[in-house]
């Protein structure tokens, strides 16, 4: 079960996400499904069935948790392979 304090070893497709701080302006507001990751970048599927592909090391992101609960990551945490981000342990991040 994915919660806050592990999601950091979960897979991140399929989660709804919304981009809500960056260091360039095009990227706020961004929000919809994640279709797909890699070691600097994730796809997200909008609404309107366009991809944007945003640098993790530029955002901060809100993740919707099927529990409802939604939880902030600055997408400089989570810049890693994402079998790679799965096996690491992190350091308490809350």
């Amino acid at each position: 079960m994915i919660t806050p304090k592990n999601i950091f070893q979960h897979e991140l497709i399929g989660l709804p996400v919304k981009i809500v701080n960056s260091t360039h302006d095009g990227f706020i507001g961004i929000e919809g499904k994640v279709v797909d990751e890699t070691k600097n970048t994730i796809k997200i599927e909008q609404e309107d069935e366009t991809e944007k592909v945003v640098p993790k090391g530029v955002a901060t992101f809100h993740f919707n948790l099927p529990e409802g609960i939604i939880v902030e990551i600055d997408g400089n945490i989570i810049i890693a392979r994402p079998e790679d981000r799965i096996k690491k342990k992190f350091r308490k991040y809350w």
